[in-house]
Formats: C-alpha cells, sequence, structure tokens
C-alpha cells in the first residue's frame, strides 16, 4: 500500500508538472511552427550581407530569384523522396514538349551542360569510353572547332572532357578544319565577335556529319529563343536555370537531338564512373527548373519589358534634381541579357565623383547595391557604356527596390554636386 500511495504521488506531481509545463510548450511550438514555415534567416545568422541586385543575372551575384511559385514548387519537392533517373527521365520528356524539342536534360548549371554535351558527342559511338574520358581518349575524336572570338571563360567546361580546340575565323578556314578527329563545332551565341553566322555554322558541321552546340546560357528573353536555336539546326543548345528563366541557380538545360542527349544522360549523375557524377542535380532542382519554365512561358517578351521599362523610369524621374544629369533607357545588342537597363551620365566638372566611385558608394552602404558591372567601363556586354556612364541593370530588382536605388543614387550624385 506504501508503494501504491509514494508511486501515485509520484505520477500526480509529474502530471501536474507536465500540464503546468504544458503552457509554455504550447507558444514555443507554435513559435518553433512559425519559423520552420517561413525558415530561418541563415544569411543574418552567418552575418553575410544581403544586396539589392541593381547589375542583372550574374553568377557571383547569385543570379535571379525565384519567383514564389517555383520557390513553393522547390519546398513541395524537398518533402518526398523518388526515384532520381525516373524523375530525370519524366522532366526531360516534359520540357522537351514544352519547348518543342526531341530531349531534354536538367544539368547543374549551364556550364556541366558544356561538359556533359562534349562528353555526348565523343562518347556516343563508344559507350566504353564513358569510364574513360578525359584520361584515356584511345580511339576517340575530340578536336572542337571554334571561332577564334568565341572563345571565353567557359572554354575550361569543355576541355574538362579531354576535348581540344581548333580556332578558325573565316568560312574558308571552317570549311577546311574538319577531320577525323572533329568531334563537334561549337559556336558561343552572345559573342561580339566572329564573321561566320549560326546558319553557316550548322551547315558546314552537317555536311561534315559533326553536331553543332550553341551555348545560349544568358540569352532569354526572348522567350522564343528557348526553341529557336533547336528549331534552326543546332543539335545541342544549353540554357541557365538561373538567369532569365528564374530557376534554382544550380540548375540549366541541355536541348537537343535524342540520340546526344540519351549520350550525355549516360555521363552524367547518378552514374558513378562517369564525368558528370560531380555534377548531380538534386530533386528539388529538377522540379524548379521545370516549375520555372511554366511561369516563364505564362510571361510575354511585352510585359517583361514593359515592366523592366517602368523601373528604369521611376529611377530615373528620381534623379532629375542632380545638376547636368541625362538618362536613357538601353537594350544590350547582343543576345545576352537583352533587356532595359538605365544608363546615367553626368557632368564631371559639375558632378564632382566617378561612376565606379558611385558604384562603390552604393555597395558600401545599407542596404547594399550592386550596379552593373559595365559602370564606368567602356562597351561592357554589348551596352554603350564608358568610364563616364553608371548603368542599373533593373530587371533583378524585387518590388520596390527601384525607390531604394533612386534614393540612394541620388544622395550619392547630390552630394558630389554640392
Amino acid at each position: 500500500m506504501d508503494v501504491f500511495r509514494t508511486s501515485r504521488r509520484w505520477f500526480l506531481s509529474w502530471s501536474n508538472s507536465l500540464l503546468a509545463g504544458a503552457s509554455l510548450v504550447r507558444p514555443l511550438a507554435a513559435a518553433d511552427s512559425r519559423q520552420a514555415e517561413e525558415g530561418e534567416d541563415y544569411y543574418e545568422k552567418l552575418g553575410v550581407t544581403k544586396i539589392i541586385n541593381a547589375a542583372g543575372t550574374y553568377t557571383a551575384l547569385t543570379a535571379s530569384i525565384m519567383p514564389p511559385s517555383v520557390q513553393a514548387a522547390v519546398a513541395r519537392a524537398a518533402k518526398s523522396p523518388v526515384r532520381l533517373a525516373e524523375l530525370q527521365t519524366a522532366s526531360g520528356q516534359y520540357i522537351a514538349r514544352l519547348l518543342k524539342c526531341e530531349a531534354a536534360l536538367v544539368t547543374d548549371g549551364a556550364a556541366s551542360a558544356l561538359t556533359l554535351a562534349t562528353a555526348a558527342c565523343m562518347t556516343r559511338a563508344n559507350r566504353l569510353a564513358v569510364h574513360n574520358i578525359p584520361t584515356d581518349l584511345t580511339g576517340l575524336r575530340n578536336e572542337v572547332i571554334v571561332q577564334k572570338l568565341h572563345r571565353y571563360d567557359y572554354d575550361h567546361a569543355i576541355r574538362n572532357s579531354g576535348a581540344r580546340f581548333v580556332e578558325v575565323e573565316t568560312l574558308e578556314q571552317y570549311e577546311s578544319a574538319f577531320n577525323d578527329k572533329t568531334v563537334m563545332a561549337h559556336f558561343f551565341n552572345a559573342a561580339e565577335g566572329g564573321t561566320i553566322s549560326r546558319e553557316d555554322w550548322i551547315r558546314v558541321a552537317h555536311a561534315h556529319g559533326v553536331p553543332c552546340f550553341n551555348d545560349a546560357a544568358a540569352d532569354v528573353p526572348p522567350i522564343s529563343n528557348l526553341w529557336n536555336y533547336t528549331r534552326m539546326g543546332f543539335d545541342l543548345v544549353t540554357f541557365s536555370g538561373g538567369k532569365g528563366i528564374r530557376g534554382p541557380q544550380n540548375a540549366g538545360l541541355l536541348l537537343g537531338r535524342k540520340e546526344l542527349i540519351s549520350a550525355a544522360t549516360l555521363n552524367n549523375s547518378p552514374i558513378s564512373d562517369t564525368i558528370g557524377r560531380g555534377m548531380k542535380v538534386a530533386k528539388e532542382q529538377i522540379v524548379g527548373m521545370v516549375a520555372a519554365l511554366d511561369w516563364f512561358l505564362a510571361q510575354t517578351d511585352a510585359g517583361m519589358e514593359s515592366e523592366f521599362r517602368r523601373r528604369a523610369e521611376r529611377i530615373a524621374a528620381q534623379l532629375k534634381g542632380v545638376p547636368t544629369l541625362a538618362t536613357n533607357i538601353v537594350i544590350p545588342d547582343v543576345a545576352a541579357n537583352a533587356v532595359p537597363h538605365l544608363m546615367i551620365r553626368y557632368d564631371r566638372q559639375r558632378v564632382k565623383i566617378a561612376p565606379s566611385a558611385v558604384a562603390v558608394e552604393l555597395r558600401r552602404g545599407n542596404p547594399s547595391i550592386e550596379l552593373n558591372p559595365a559602370t564606368g567601363r567602356a562597351k561592357v556586354g554589348g551596352l554603350p557604356s564608358d568610364e563616364n556612364t553608371i548603368v542599373v541593370g533593373v530587371w533583378m530588382l524585387q518590388p520596390g527596390e527601384e525607390a531604394i536605388v533612386a534614393k540612394r543614387l541620388h544622395e550619392v550624385l547630390s552630394k558630389a554636386g554640392a
């Protein structure tokens, strides 16, 4: 009986303590639930500075921000495991239908698409070679023809497969450059130089039975570019997922002929002994890429351009009080980043600060603002800029941020003109 009484007293004491604590647990649980729903601010926790992106879709600035529908799709995809190969196949088929091409593959950004496309061309006739490149190229073609002025910082992604470049400058040189080692003809869609057109590039390569690859990573809008180049005849085309399409930054698209996309898939993760094993695309990024395409194709070129012009005009209107200042809105004359940008010029004798110094002041401020890298530089990215020009890229601004950019520009320029 004494044991029973002791146990009962202990139980009642424990129960009362539990009930007393419940009033604390409930609000704490609610707070935890709210935090889980919104997510903890790890930028703040890690001491990382958030910025206003008045530059553009640059990788170093974490490219674009995914629209709410894409963010929601990514978050939902994170809640369930699936078979990755099944997701890759289904997403590729869906994207191919959307973009009017034979086949598609979601890649780990456009740079990995360059590597996988080259590997596909090199190994399509020799599946065992998938396990040997880039160190053993026995019996493989590995020469990639490129226009000299199309060489760029992403050459390395192509060379990762063991390929080497053969440069040409004229159509005659191009026609005579093909031999039994030629594996691919590479075209940089946004190149600001080169004399050989896309049509001639395709025609000559196909006459030699060699696939043509077009790197169009940053070249939407216009929306129709997503199918223009495969329809033109390019066998493989890549786009970045995290730029104008507004998908995850570490996602991209490889589009093209079914045979070549299949070969790229064999060189890709999750197959372990391949050059693409480290180019893993998670389920969240694959779903995010598909959701971003659904969002992007629901937009219109006219609607996007109109909104970007409105943002530029709002900034320009707030700067009218700055002495000698003049503005105009320009769309770059190259394929990449073909959206309205605000160009700002002024008399340096009256407003005594260089555009490059303005960029530094805005970067140092709170909030920190990044201007387009063409600011204070001559002709960058197809923009008619120079050392006396401030360039504001408006298309990655979030709602209301154009007012903040305008205010900070006005403060800095007015102070220098006082």
